[in-house]
């Protein structure tokens, strides 16, 4: 058994860790309320842009492109991902869901894949294993903006119009609720405005329900739209899967955070128990010890008594 010294030591350390895993839970779960108030905010709208796009694309024939995002190519040569990670670790499996996810996916694709990284983690993993990395985002702010967002759909969008790209897909983290956060993978161009939810290629989402088609006139024509509708159109596609990591990140920071506080508290149960059952060994141990001693001290009296009697 430790010594108590050594346990009284784990005892303070534990404690240490107890406070922290506390501190960043109360942190991220601040954060958490903040992201998830966000991201339902902008569902809507980023639903409804989806209706209107899929009314606006509907015009053009079948054979006719009205938009350069809207092409399909037959021939597909490079594909592109935009993988969104978190800048940091401690959110128990949130980043390695996601990176083994789009992993397993791209060892799938027969094309060679060039990768727009959002997060240090997603990029330091993909490097490791060896994956071409054409761009890198990190460091975003806390509640970002659409024009945050911005510089990473660029990239996507002038290397998809000038031909670096024949397919580019999104890869993030759903929010669902609290305890749960999906890993999902979209086919983000090109867009394909079939019905919500039909880009989406990851198996673990179901497309969502068909919306309605309302009737709309459009001034002066819808290709004149679309050439400024498609490209706001996927800065926000690109800025509501961020704001769905983020929300999917501070949840899952939260619930690590509070699991490590539990363990750390039962740790301590279990160390004070350990402690006091080595005090109390030590005190046997030291009683027996002044017993002892007393006995041995009383015989050599009756020793001396003795000789001296005779």
């Amino acid at each position: 058994m430790s010594s108590t010294r050594e346990i009284r030591r784990r005892i303070r350390s534990v404690k240490n860790i107890a406070q922290v895993t506390r501190a960043m839970q109360m942190v991220a779960a601040s954060k958490m309320r903040r992201a998830q108030e966000q991201v339902l905010a902008t569902r809507p709208y980023a639903e409804k842009a989806w209706e209107l796009l899929n009314h606006l694309a509907s015009q053009r024939a079948a054979d006719e492109a009205m938009h350069p995002l809207l092409e399909m190519r037959t021939e597909i040569r490079t594909v592109a991902m935009v993988l969104i990670t978190s800048d940091r670790g401690l959110c128990g499996s949130y980043n390695h869901n996601i990176i083994h996810h789009a992993w397993r996916f791209i060892r799938e694709l027969p094309y060679p894949v060039h990768l727009i990284t959002v997060g240090k983690r997603g990029r330091e993993a993909m490097w490791r294993l060896r994956q071409t990395i054409v761009a890198e985002f990190s460091n975003l702010p806390p509640q970002p903006r659409l024009l945050d967002v911005t510089p990473i759909a660029q990239v996507v969008i002038e290397g998809f119009i000038a031909g670096q790209y024949d397919v580019v897909y999104l890869a993030h983290t759903d929010f669902i609720n609290t305890l749960i956060q999906r890993p999902a993978i979209w086919q983000l161009l090109p867009i394909r405005p079939l019905f919500l939810g039909a880009t989406q290629v990851s198996e673990q989402h179901q497309p969502r329900t068909e919306m309605a088609v309302t009737e709309y006139l459009y001034e002066p024509d819808p290709r004149t739209i679309l050439d400024t509708v498609l490209p706001r159109f996927t800065e926000l596609q690109v800025y509501q899967a961020i704001l769905e990591a983020l929300a999917s990140e501070h949840s899952a920071r939260m619930v690590a955070m509070r699991n490590a506080t539990e363990n750390a508290n039962e740790l301590l149960a279990d160390l004070t128990l350990t402690y006091n059952r080595a005090r109390q060994e030590a005190i046997t141990k030291e009683m027996l010890d002044i017993v002892g001693g007393s006995e041995a001290l009383a015989r050599l009296r009756g020793e001396r008594s003795a000789h001296r009697a005779m």
